[in-house]
């Protein structure tokens, strides 16, 4: 019978001393004059299993030369294996070659540098420690989908192409199908109405606006998809291209925002603990000595919420040559974010921001100097969420797009909404990559996203 080895696992017990034929991939190959063990994985599972084949096959020497990396498939017994580290091996019976693979193939059993298999990104699934990386990516991401469906929220595919620069960054891709040694020009500038779309177009850089708007409708939805920015930033936390995950809430203040992100953390840190603890206690062991303890704790923890102020109050009294002064009216820097979660011993909330520094649609306190904004701190992570109470009122918000001298004309159907039976509303940014890293203990962003695209880097 054909059997996933993520099925083998889970009922080994039922199945000793029966026939079942597998199909999957060689990991590792010791042959002896008389006898040959294959380390096999076929992606169902991280865990593989040990093939024992002897010289009493017919076909024993064609085994013996089969190559790491060859796609096969296998017809063996499964019996109880004398070694303490695993439970069953498969003692061969057949072994049918579906695709060879040559003596030079990259991915072999030693420990490959990080770095090189950025280089083979194609191929990198196959070692331990990306085959669990983007197991646990794929786990996350249903996650997310069954904390946001359980809790009634309708999931909203929001444009990749828009017309719309959210944070006025200057930082989106522009597309244009213009020929760029011809191009239309009209009074000194490139005319273009003669592109596409008729107008300056891009690729997204969030999802937030469209997803407002059918926030106004659906009352709770979130949008879960690739965003792109043009950021010339080589550091360990930054690529062009990455996922985020943006719920928008109708009738949701800041305070029951903080609510729902908190739970919904929770629920996915705790849903990979549950699904994935292979993979966790590989990483615990092999890359960040301390994870399971560190995601448990979250888990159980009580999310610390203080304003800027305070924060800034913290930081100044603490007796520490601080690389950048904090400072009441500029962001909190690295070196503050990793302080203050360790000065709680936990996640932050960080609320109340200097509007200075923040968008143009966050609602304005009371005090006209800060926004309803939160950012959320996690040890060892920093910010791993972003998000707002959004103004709901029309004048408000034109008023402060005007101060930050934001161009209203692409936004004039968004501002609009306020019209049409606006209501207070909130809504938050995660960047998925960034949970990633904090879920694995994998520090660089280029290893938790299958083939990244970061300044100088778009191969494959």
């Amino acid at each position: 019978m054909l059997k996933d080895l993520k099925e083998v696992y889970e009922s080994y017990n039922e199945l000793f001393d029966q026939d079942i034929t597998l199909q999957g991939w060689i990991r590792n190959h010791r042959k002896q004059k008389e006898i040959g063990f294959i380390d096999f994985n076929d992606g169902t599972c991280f865990k593989g299993v040990q093939l024992v084949y002897d010289n009493s096959l017919k076909d024993f020497e064609d085994i013996s030369k089969l190559h790491i990396g060859s796609a096969i498939t296998v017809v063996g017994t499964l019996i109880k294996s004398l070694r303490e580290d695993q439970a069953f091996e498969i003692k061969v019976k057949s072994i049918t070659l579906e695709g060879d693979c040559p003596e030079d193939y990259p991915i072999q059993p030693k420990r490959h540098t990080r770095e090189f298999l950025r280089e083979v990104a194609h191929l990198r699934p196959h070692t331990n420690l990306f085959g669990a990386i983007f197991r646990v990516r794929s786990v996350a991401a249903m996650a997310i989908h069954e904390y946001f469906q359980s809790h009634g929220y309708v999931y909203v595919h929001t444009p990749l192409i828009t017309t719309t620069d959210c944070e006025g960054s200057d930082q989106m891709f522009k597309i244009t199908t213009l020929n760029m040694n011809n191009l239309p020009i009209l009074d000194n500038k490139v005319d273009m109405s003669k592109d596409l779309f008729g107008k300056k177009a891009y690729v997204t850089g969030t999802g937030q606006l469209h997803g407002e708007a059918y926030a106004m409708a659906y009352k709770k939805i979130y949008t879960f998809g690739p965003t792109f920015r043009t950021e010339n930033s080589n550091t360990k936390t930054h690529a062009n291209e990455f996922w985020m995950i943006e719920p928008e809430i109708a009738f949701c203040d800041i305070n029951k925002l903080m609510d729902i992100e908190e739970e919904m953390l929770k629920f996915i840190v705790n849903y990979v603990l549950e699904k994935c603890p292979n993979e966790l206690e590989f990483f615990d062991k092999f890359v960040e000595n301390g994870l399971i303890e560190k995601l448990t704790k979250l888990v159980n923890s009580k999310f610390v919420r203080i304003t800027h102020h305070d924060v800034v109050d913290i930081l100044n009294k603490v007796d520490i040559n601080w690389e950048f002064e904090p400072s009441y009216e500029s962001d909190i820097a690295k070196e503050h974010e990793h302080y203050i979660t360790k000065y709680f011993n936990g996640p932050v909330f960080i609320t109340d921001w200097p509007k200075d520094i923040k968008a143009w649609y966050m609602k304005v306190n009371d005090d006209l100097k800060t926004v309803a904004a939160v950012d959320l701190e996690v040890p060892g992570a920093g910010e791993l969420m972003g998000g707002s109470q959004r103004e709901e009122n029309y004048d408000k918000l034109l008023e402060r797009i005007n101060e930050l001298g934001v161009d209203k004309e692409p936004i004039d159907w968004f501002c609009n909404l306020r019209k049409f039976g606006g209501c207070i509303h909130s809504g938050f940014g995660m960047g998925f990559e960034r949970l990633l890293i904090y879920l694995t203990g994998v520090e660089n962003i280029r290893d938790v996203i299958p083939f990244p695209r970061t300044p100088k880097n778009c191969d494959f």
